[in-house]
């Protein structure tokens, strides 16, 4: 049996660990914070895609649906984070965010859904930042010197991206058609689709 308690102070939750909490708590709920095309892509079984942007607006609605058992992943931990700092301030301090995200659950031998290959958000920025630096430093030199203060704005917007926790470029990658599922989760269908926990239920009577 894990030790580990809702009471817990760390947050942090290795990918073994939630492997033995989904077959000891039967109340563990697990939100994929991912866009929709890469949940559809791969998603902890049984989990629940609740898309960052989603939870951002109706942060108070989830939270008063969730109990004490409440794991929150991504692609890498970043987002999670993000969501379990919004959650904390709605009342919600027993929230984990899972290590290593998706793939490293799945690494681990977890039992993962597969669907649509597609690139993660985040290798996709990586891949746009990229480009737009070699696009400025090119620019600067074969066209206009001026041209290669994109690569400047660029670096600047890393720097904020980092500084903030927030990436203005994933948000506006992640509205582009590719990046889009067959069906895109909204408030009634996947937060008021989520069980209530059995606390709240007892709190609310």
């Amino acid at each position: 049996m894990t030790s580990f308690s809702p009471s817990t102070a760390i947050t942090a939750l290795a990918p073994e660990t939630l492997r033995s909490w989904v077959a000891e708590h039967q109340d563990l709920v697990v939100i994929d914070v991912r866009s929709a095309a890469e949940f559809e892509s791969m998603h902890i079984r049984g989990s629940y895609n609740v898309p960052l942007p989603l939870l951002s607006e109706h942060t108070d609605e989830l939270a008063a649906r969730l109990g004490s058992w409440v794991v929150l992943v991504c692609q890498s931990g970043a987002r999670a984070e993000q969501a379990r700092q919004r959650l904390a301030g709605s009342g919600i301090d027993t929230a984990y965010v899972l290590t290593g995200g998706v793939p490293g659950f799945a690494a681990s031998g977890g039992d993962v859904v597969k669907g649509k290959d597609r690139w993660d958000l985040e290798r996709q920025v990586r891949l746009a930042a990229g480009s737009l630096v070699v696009l400025g430093l090119a620019g600067g030199k074969f066209v206009s010197p001026k041209i290669r203060t994109l690569a400047g704005v660029i670096g600047a917007g890393l720097t904020f991206s980092a500084a903030t926790n927030t990436c203005a470029m994933g948000r506006a990658i992640s509205a582009m058609p590719w990046n889009k599922a067959a069906t895109e989760p909204t408030r009634e269908s996947a937060i008021l689709q989520l069980p209530i926990a059995e606390s709240q239920q007892t709190t609310a009577a």
